[in-house]
């Protein structure tokens, strides 16, 4: 009866051991993965960055290419057509601001993924190709161990005492071999825990300096709100009434060239040769522009002027 429950015993605690391994081994393989994935969020992008730093070691560059970071594409974008924009554009302006506190806070999250690697996912690789893979060569040779030992004590009395006897203890060493080293493995939790905490606090000061990015940005935009609300805006005036009035800028025009041709007008005068209308605009003629006008109403004049065939 106590053999049995002894046997029994030892096949509960292999198969629980068996199975405590499957279920660390997945779940620290699936943790690592959904890790890289939050951090580098496209597939594609990760794929291509591992090609091209296997290629930097195969070269033996030690300089590694960067993930692309959504964010310092976005900041790229702003500030490029910011530009375009030009300073005196209000927009403009402010999409240089955006972009440049986008491009910071793609430099953050580079070193969010820099902190996460060494603090989280490093240590946690670590574990599963030293501690894991330690427990898992233990738990191989014990089941090996223990099918020989089974297998001599089926035939015992056709083998020799002594040779199970050795089988057993040598069973018995494996299986204390990786309980301890299981033992080990869980009592080192705390590690564990140190190495999660790692990874809440590196996200935390990313979101933390990311805020403060953000709330530099609001001050600036809110400062150029303020700017272009206190502007003097020019009001709108149609076309078509700038067009009659240039109907009849022209009229007098000619009427007033006619009259000065026929009363002689001094050589090197501005009226000394006929000219076309569009000249006389050019020239600024003052019976033409009676009165000032705004720099809205001479480029839409100038524009119907020159619209005409």
């Amino acid at each position: 009866m106590n053999e049995w429950m002894g046997g029994w015993m030892d096949e509960w605690v292999d198969g629980w051991m068996d199975g405590w391994m499957e279920v660390t081994h997945k779940g620290l393989a699936e943790l690592l993965s959904r890790t890289t994935e939050f951090l580098q969020p496209n597939p594609a992008s990760r794929a291509k960055l591992n090609m091209l730093n296997t290629v930097s070691k195969i070269r033996g560059q030690v300089k590694t290419t960067g993930y692309p970071q959504t964010e310092g594409m976005l900041g790229d974008c702003m500030i490029r057509h910011g530009y375009v924009l030009g300073e005196d554009s209000a927009f403009g302006g402010a999409l240089v601001d955006v972009g440049e506190a986008m491009r910071q806070m793609g430099d953050l999250k580079d070193s969010l993924d820099i902190n996460v690697k060494q603090k989280f996912i490093d240590p946690l690789q670590n574990l599963q190709d030293s501690d894991l893979k330690e427990i898992t060569h233990h738990l191989k040779k014990l089941e090996g161990r223990r099918l020989d030992f089974d297998y001599k004590k089926k035939r015992q009395g056709k083998i020799p005492d002594e040779e199970i006897r050795q089988a057993g203890e040598k069973f018995e060493e494996s299986k204390e071999l990786a309980e301890r080293s299981m033992f080990y493995f869980l009592e080192n939790e705390v590690e564990q825990l140190r190495q999660l905490s790692g990874l809440v606090e590196a996200a935390l000061d990313y979101h933390r300096q990311s805020a403060e990015v953000l709330q530099e940005l609001s001050r600036k935009l809110q400062k150029r709100i303020s700017t272009a609300s206190g502007r003097a805006r020019g009001g709108f005036k149609s076309r078509r009434s700038s067009v009659e009035c240039l109907d009849g800028g022209q009229r007098s025009s000619l009427t007033h060239c006619s009259s000065l041709k026929s009363t002689g007008t001094p050589p090197g005068s501005l009226w000394s040769s006929p000219r076309s209308t569009k000249q006389l605009l050019s020239a600024g003629s003052p019976a033409v522009h009676t009165v000032p006008r705004t720099h809205q109403q001479n480029f839409e004049l100038q524009a119907a002027v020159w619209s005409k065939p």
